[in-house]
């Protein structure tokens, strides 16, 4: 599979949970930490996905912002 995002993060599944219509999928990264993605139930069915599943975080997006308190 080719993705035109060039932020691809691969890691594995630690904790995938569900909720109403999405769920919360959290994915540890080979440095250790951690991102969370919230995708649709659907989504977590399609793909199968389960703890331990080899993922990759696929991050596409055309701002950053940072804050501070």
């Amino acid at each position: 599979m080719k993705l035109s995002a060039r932020n691809q993060l691969p890691g594995t599944v630690e904790l995938v949970t569900p909720g109403a219509t999405t769920s919360h999928v959290t994915i540890r990264l080979a440095g250790g930490q951690t991102v969370t993605a919230s995708i649709t139930n659907e989504a977590v069915a399609d793909l199968a996905l389960a703890v331990g599943d080899s993922v990759f975080a696929v991050i596409k997006a055309s701002d950053v912002m940072v804050g501070k308190g």
